[in-house]
């Protein structure tokens, strides 16, 4: 199992990116955001979960990616990814949720310099399959100290 990655992987636009299962806490279909003024330009705003504020980032908007071309079965699939970031959750808009796969260490490649506007740094490594890449994100590297205290200052207000 050690040399196994388990992930949860979703579509961005064009690309299929992956994220440890183990990071993931849900997913949950699109809910009303409520917007927050004087939030960075990649956080669309808030929303109650069971009771609970949860943070919403919009990766398209922090990483300028195009938005998925939808059909309607797209839209049913699509939603937020709720993460759990050392302790603090945040949701993270996706267009359409994939599935969870068991990927082999071995199987994983280093991540080219540049890849569809995210830049080497996020990500973890990408694995070749049939139709293109699942590009594997690093979600401790999406955001830095400051910009998690940022998005943690949110809640409180």
């Amino acid at each position: 199992m050690a040399d196994q990655n388990q992930l949860v992987t979703f579509q961005l636009g064009e690309e299929l990116y992956g994220i440890n299962i183990m990071d993931v806490k849900e997913i949950v279909r699109v809910q009303e955001i409520r917007a927050i003024p004087n939030a960075p330009g990649y956080v669309e705003g808030i929303f109650n979960l069971r009771s609970e504020i949860i943070p919403i980032i919009n990766l398209h908007k922090r990483f300028h990616l195009k938005r998925m071309i939808s059909s309607e079965e797209d839209e049913l699939l699509s939603g937020f990814i709720i993460l759990d970031i050392d302790g603090m959750k945040l949701g993270v808009i996706i267009d359409r949720v994939s599935r969870v796969v068991t990927i082999e260490k071995e199987e994983i490649q280093p991540p080219p310099q540049m890849l569809s506007g995210i830049g080497a740094e996020y990500i973890k490594g990408v694995v070749r399959q049939d139709h293109g890449y699942l590009i594997i994100l690093n979600i401790r590297d999406l955001f830095n100290a400051k910009e998690l205290q940022k998005i943690a200052d949110l809640n409180k207000r």
